[in-house]
């Protein structure tokens, strides 16, 4: 589950300025990008009971967010066997937060219609936004806050509080593999598949499942400083379909998916600005086999191209740029944090256009250390996984390819992952030429 906050600095009776910021802290969800997956249920050879749950206390300290203690819980298969559960409660410090979700509720028992809701509150002493005040111009000699080659120093910091919540509607087509049954049903041993999957060819009429997407996001924010407290919102659209033809999509060893959306926020409600943003994902896996300490080895690679239409650059007399009708900085074409460029700050970098690929070695150990530890049975650990992973990608001030293809970011990383009542848990360390970043979150990243 993400909190995304969005921040539109007002006039005081201290100072008269105006500042938009987004600012976001996360607390990881059962599903990664993108946003929809394939509608499944899941039957363990180690559980004979009808639902899987897991009780999980957490603790972690970081420098915006201080020490933190919380505790997480999800359940699935409580009303719907593929319906899941979930909730955090944390606390520490300055910080706290509480956070539910619901995921692919079967509307009224249709075969086709799933509803997901999620929603989170929270209380932080230290946001950062990457992103200039609104109506702040920047020179060709001193690059906007957030852009490619912007300093690292260059943020607005301050504490404040959000509440955000989104609500996605989702349709299975009624082709491909989906053709009779809108959920797949997979048999478990250890975390792998019981029976061996055939390569499936890629043809949306014939193989995989294809899915419509409507999801409807708002995010509200208080912003704190010594000038006072300042507030904003955002209400926005997005409308995507994907495909998906891979063999597990918990844990993918072969096939690709596909994901294509539009992303509008009109200028209603709280919300200030008007934009819209166009992407494209891709990703491809490939199993390598067993091997002496490994059950299983996959090559998984992943591509991301984005563009924001109404994005635009205007100059004033001086020859300093302006930018109007732009997504806030940590929506749109955004790099850096958990999903991308993992190496960087949460939306380190923002512009007009976006381009990120990535590639993964995912190692499955043979080992399972607590298969015989009575009391982490709780934990219900089908395997441990090992992987390493390179990421490139740029944000671009315009969509031509000698600028997309030059002066990109990268980062090497290495992650440890294991499958726990049916979720996938990774704890990644990733190196850039900005420092190292750890992410712990729920969900492979693609």
């Amino acid at each position: 589950m993400k909190i995304v906050v969005n921040c539109y600095f007002v006039k005081t009776s201290v100072s008269l300025f105006l500042i938009n910021a987004m600012l976001m802290v996360t607390i990881s969800a059962v599903q990664a990008k993108p946003p929809s997956q394939v509608k499944f249920s899941v039957q363990r050879q180690e559980n004979t009971k009808p639902r899987e749950s897991l009780i999980l206390p957490y603790a972690f300290s970081t420098d915006d967010m201080g020490t933190v203690i919380g505790v997480g819980a999800m359940a699935t298969g409580l009303y719907q066997k593929q319906m899941t559960v979930a909730g955090t409660l944390y606390g520490g410090g300055e910080s706290t937060g509480l956070a539910l979700s619901v995921w692919d509720y079967r509307v009224l028992d249709s075969e086709r219609f799933f509803l997901s809701a999620i929603g989170m509150v929270g209380e932080y002493p230290l946001l950062r936004a990457y992103a200039p005040l609104p109506g702040e111009s920047s020179s060709p000699t001193s690059p906007r806050a957030g852009a490619n080659d912007s300093s690292f120093d260059d943020f607005i910091q301050a504490s404040g509080s959000s509440n955000w919540w989104e609500v996605k509607l989702e349709y299975v087509l009624p082709w491909g593999s989906a053709e009779k049954y809108s959920m797949a049903r997979y048999q478990l041993q250890g975390g792998l598949l019981t029976e061996e999957v055939e390569q499936a060819d890629w043809h949306p009429f014939n193989t995989g499942t294809s899915i419509l997407i409507a999801r409807q996001f708002n995010r509200y924010q208080q912003y704190r400083n010594e000038e006072g407290e300042l507030s904003g919102a955002v209400h926005g659209l997005e409308l995507g379909l994907l495909y998906d033809n891979t063999d597990f999509p918990v844990n993918p060893s072969q096939g690709s998916s596909q994901y294509i959306a539009f992303s509008y926020n009109p200028q209603w409600l709280e919300s200030k600005n008007d934009w819209t943003f166009i992407e494209l994902e891709a990703s491809k896996y490939f199993s390598l086999g067993a091997t002496s300490f490994a059950k299983q080895n996959i090559i998984a690679v992943n591509a991301w191209l984005g563009y924001s239409p109404s994005w635009q650059n205007t100059l004033d007399d001086a020859g300093n740029s302006l930018v109007s009708n732009n997504a806030p900085f940590l929506e749109g074409a955004t790099l850096g944090g958990m999903y991308r460029l993992r190496g960087y700050r949460q939306n380190r970098f923002h512009d007009k256009a976006v381009i990120y690929v990535t590639a993964e070695y995912r190692m499955t150990l043979d080992y399972n250390p607590i298969a015989n530890v009575r009391w982490l049975n709780f934990l219900h650990l089908d395997w441990l996984q090992t992987v390493f992973y390179v990421e490139g990608g740029r944000v671009s001030p315009t969509f031509h390819r000698d600028t997309l293809l030059s002066d990109w970011k990268t980062d090497v990383g290495i992650s440890l992952r294991a499958l726990t009542a049916g979720i996938v848990v990774r704890l990644d360390f990733t190196r850039s030429n900005e420092g190292t970043s750890t992410w712990l979150m729920v969900g492979h990243p693609f």
